[in-house]
């Protein structure tokens, strides 16, 4: 093992830094949204094992050919209001007999 996780490959320090860039350089937080896809795109390009043909760090535009989000968002209509009747009742009958430890003020053994 060479420290790198299963999440991407990258080492537990690199993805500390991706973290402190995105809390430090995310749009919703003030910063710059070019910045911030490009700071993306190296992290993908890392995470992938791909050599960074940038080491300088300048920002690079994503692919205008990638069309993964291009597509119509769709619209699900509810359930039925009887199938929704029936799997509130089996999650209801779950819960009780598979409680959560980490639920406070339950005790399991109840």
């Amino acid at each position: 093992m060479d420290g790198r996780d299963a999440r991407g490959g990258l080492t537990p320090e690199q993805r500390a830094a991706y973290r402190a860039f995105v809390r430090t350089h995310h749009p919703d937080r003030g910063g710059d949204p070019a910045e911030f896809r490009a700071g993306l795109a190296r992290y993908r390009a890392l995470a992938a094992g791909e050599a960074l043909d940038d080491p300088a760090g300048t920002a690079r535009e994503p692919d205008p050919a990638d069309r993964r989000f291009d597509g119509p968002i769709e619209i699900v209509p509810d359930l039925p209001l009887p199938t929704r009747v029936l799997i509130a009742m089996i999650r209801t009958v779950r819960r009780r007999t598979h409680p959560r430890v980490d639920r406070p003020g339950r005790d399991p053994q109840s």
